[in-house]
Order: C-alpha cells, then structure tokens, then sequence
C-alpha cells in the first residue's frame, strides 16, 4: 500500500442527526488526515451540516440524470454546489432494493464524474454467488460495467469498494485473507489493463469492519482502508477504525 493513502468512509445509510454530526465532528477534526482520508456519507439533508462541522461529506447516491421532472432523485450539480467531493454509486442495497442495474450503476458512475464527483465504486457477490464460486466473475462484471462505458482510464478517478451482500449489516465479516483475495484479484484484473492505475487506486473493503477487526483488515496489502457502516455511527469506534488505518500506508 506504499503508493495509496489510507481512505475511512463512514455510511450512515438512514441513520443520523444533527447531534451526530456534532458528535463525531468532534472526534474526527482533531484526527490527523496527513496520511488518511476520512469521510462520512450522511443521508442528503445532512450532508452540508457535516461539511460545515469541518467533516469531508460525499451523497450516498446520485441521480444518472440531469436536473428535470425526477421526483425525488437529486441531480449531481447540486450535490457539488453544496461543496462535496465523493458519492457513493452501486452500493448492494441500491442493488437489491432499488433494482439498480450495472448500467444504471455505470450511468450514475459518469454523472458524477461529469460534475466533478469522485465516485466510490461498490461492488460485491451475494452468499449464494459466494457458495456457487462467483465472487470473481460478478464483482468483475461490476466493474466491467464501467470500463465497458468510459473505458478503463475512467476508474483512475475513483474509488473501488468491495463489500459482500452476505457480510454487510450481518455482524459476519470476510476474514482477511478472504477479503485480501478478492482485493488482489481486482488489483491484478486492473493491472492487465493498465498497470499505473491499478497501483495507485484506492482498494475499500466494506462489510460489518470494526473497531475490533480493523487494524487486521488494513494491513492486508491490497486492502486501502474501509467503507464503515453501523460503526460510523459511534464517534470513538469510528475514531477508533480511522487511527487503525494509519501508517498501513
């Protein structure tokens, strides 16, 4: 990891409060981010109260539209305009609940990029893909989604995070070795394409990481840090995975 900065994004999915905000405000300012990022993705309404508390803030979806009669969707401009750098794109719950397909997720990958937007790319296998030995091929052909649109060259300006379904909100975790090996695959799979990107792109892993786990996880050689759910909602265990990831780069 000598060539990638440690990255910490915590998603608060439809969690939060302004009390929150503060909270974690508190605890995450007084962290060093010479040598990590963090970042919180609180649901829309709070994004600028956490940008103003001082905190990095990114939207945790993004409309593959242009601003018109999409009730309910927001457009990226406006996301920018607030002062945000980061969305979220495909994470497994936009998958699954909201029907969101690898070229939606591919189309709401170049919308943000569109409008300057640095997306975080999610991917990941169910645990019945996982029993069946998909994992390789169905996190490939999410990726490929977006290399298949904007060509390889297009993920040079983004973030790739993998969480499997089974893992996410369980309490059960990828060990590190399993996690590892799915990050490794991706890394070499990019490599075959173009190596400078695939050394230099920042490799999240996301699946019920905490305080507890996150320091083993981190020093893997291709894990760059974590996509945080429940946790991100605690100011001193996210503090906590925030400092576990430092000096892993």
């Amino acid at each position: 990891m000598a060539q990638r900065k440690p990255m910490v994004a915590g998603n608060w999915k439809m969690n939060g409060s302004l009390e929150l905000v503060s909270e974690l405000a508190e605890v995450i300012t007084k962290i060093d981010t010479s040598d990590v990022d963090i970042l919180v993705f609180p649901p829309f309404p709070l994004i600028k109260s956490a940008l103003d508390a001082g905190l990095k803030a990114g939207a945790q979806t993004v409309s593959e539209n242009n601003a018109g009669a999409f009730t309910g969707e927001v457009d990226a401009q406006l996301i920018r305009a607030l002062g945000a750098n980061y969305t979220l794109v495909g994470h497994s719950e936009r998958r699954a609940i909201y029907g969101e397909s690898n070229e939606t997720v591919a189309a709401k990958f170049a919308k943000a990029q569109e409008n300057n937007l640095t997306p975080i790319l999610c991917v990941g296998e169910s645990e019945q893909e996982r029993e069946q030995e998909l994992t390789e091929q169905v996190v490939w052909q999410q990726i490929d989604a977006i290399i298949s649109k904007l060509g390889v060259d297009a993920l040079a300006n983004s973030v790739v995070a993998y969480e499997p379904v089974w893992a996410i909100g369980t309490g059960k975790t990828a060990s590190p070795e399993q996690a590892q090996a799915v990050h490794k695959f991706i890394r070499s799979k990019l490599a075959e394409l173009n190596s400078e990107l695939a050394a230099k792109i920042q490799l999240l892993y996301g699946g019920s990481v905490n305080e507890n786990n996150s320091e083993q996880l981190f020093a893997q050689p291709d894990i760059d840090g974590g996509l945080i759910g429940g946790a991100s909602l605690k100011a001193n265990s996210f503090a906590t995975i925030c400092n576990s990831a430092k000096g892993n780069g």
